[in-house]
């Protein structure tokens, strides 16, 4: 899969089938229209392509209003979201900054810069509610009526239900706000996910007996936070468990930092010392335990880390 972070690129396709949106967490709605996207792309002999935004729309206009509460909480990163895209076999993917300029453009000058021009789409595939444009003033009747005008073709793709329920981004925040891990795997059809690079950290649970490796989570809301039963996967032959702290640990880091901090219940010999920082890792979290807690004192908040450990060894010594 190719990705280009701009529709001005010598190397992009002649001509594509294209989808459009944010693609947060890639879930299973997304998975169903990215299939459909590509078998029309095959069958018209078009290169496969998403066109997708960094940052999230509503995260630029929340920084735009000073209102960081008005940025919806980030389900994956663009690392992870690229990595699903690949998997659901897209060919190409553009990925383009949401600020001034493109906030900016009319509809129709979204057609015939970006989708005509730019991108040379021969047909176009969007969800049920979308909206483009500068105030979200184009919809998908313009799209159509305009696809007539250029000679492209456009397709609409209606709500994706699991079990009577829309699959939705939005669904997928709120089971990870409510720490319903089974729903919010059922949503995306398969475990929530979140990968990074094994980054050096103040050692402190080294001192506390509970060795962590640490993941940056660069974005100040994330989607899921709290104690969690994990896995862990790209560090040994098989997967490792773990069990993990999402958010800002209110104990010991006034910074406020976003990291994911993984304990693996059991550490590979050949592992040892310094061997795991730099290694792209992804950690799956399985249940959540407990939400973030502030510990009075280190011992406190050793003594609950042990605890932790010991809830997940349960959870995993019940299941196969």
């Amino acid at each position: 899969m190719k990705v280009f972070g701009g529709f001005r690129h010598p190397d992009l396709a002649a001509q594509c089938a294209l989808t459009i949106g944010n693609f947060d967490g890639v879930h299973r709605g997304h998975q169903a229209m990215l299939a459909l996207l590509t078998n029309e792309a095959r069958h018209r002999g078009l290169a496969s392509c998403v066109m997708t935004f960094e940052p999230h729309p509503r995260d630029y206009f929340a920084a735009l209003a000073k209102k960081q509460e008005a940025s919806p909480r980030r389900i994956a990163l663009l690392r992870d979201k690229l990595s699903e895209l690949e998997r659901c076999g897209v060919e190409q993917v553009i990925v383009l900054r949401f600020g001034k300029q493109l906030s900016s453009l009319s509809p129709q000058a979204f057609i015939d810069d970006v989708l005509v021009r730019g991108v040379h789409a021969r047909y176009v595939l969007v969800g049920d509610d979308f909206r483009f444009g500068a105030r979200r003033a184009g919809d998908y009747a313009m799209l159509d009526a305009a696809g007539v005008e250029a000679g492209f073709d456009v397709a609409r793709m209606m709500s994706y239900e699991v079990h009577g329920t829309r699959v939705s981004s939005s669904a997928v925040r709120a089971a990870l706000a409510e720490g319903d891990m089974d729903l919010a795997a059922a949503l995306l059809g398969r475990p929530y996910a979140i990968s990074g690079h094994v980054q050096h950290g103040q050692k402190l649970g080294r001192t506390l007996g509970f060795p962590t490796m640490n993941l940056r989570f660069p974005h100040p809301r994330p989607a899921a936070t709290g104690i969690f039963v994990v896995r862990v996967q790209g560090l040994d032959a098989v997967p490792l468990p773990g069990v993990a702290n999402l958010g800002t640990r209110p104990t010991v880091d006034g910074a406020g930092r976003v990291l994911l901090e993984v304990h693996c219940l059991h550490w590979p010999a050949h592992l040892a010392g310094d061997a795991a920082y730099g290694r792209l890792v992804r950690v799956d979290l399985l249940a959540k335990l407990h939400d973030e807690l502030r510990y009075p004192s280190l011992d406190a908040l050793r003594d609950g880390i042990a605890a932790d450990v010991e809830a997940a060894r349960r959870w995993f010594a019940g299941r196969p």
